[in-house]
């Protein structure tokens, strides 16, 4: 980690910067005192990530079709008291 002043960290922002790119962690101070810290963002993944738990998992044909009146209804509250 890296520990530098405001007045450094103004002066050489760029060369920090590269540093921060490079995998370091910037602890940025005022009179010594940590005030902040500038590190790197996670890298997103190489590849995108399959959805879903089953990564062969299919969809039936139905999927897509809509809903029964009857289930409509019951999410709409339109369904008789109990």
């Amino acid at each position: 980690m890296i520990r530098v002043n405001i007045a450094e960290a103004k002066a050489n922002l760029s060369r920090y910067l590269a540093s921060v790119e490079d995998g370091e962690t910037i602890l940025i101070c005022r009179r010594n005192l940590p005030v902040a810290e500038v590190r790197p963002v996670p890298k997103p993944p190489a590849e995108a990530r399959p959805t879903g738990i089953d990564r062969g998992m299919t969809l039936p044909s139905t999927f897509f079709e809509p809903l029964p009146d009857d289930l409509l209804d019951a999410f709409e509250g339109k369904h008789g008291s109990p």
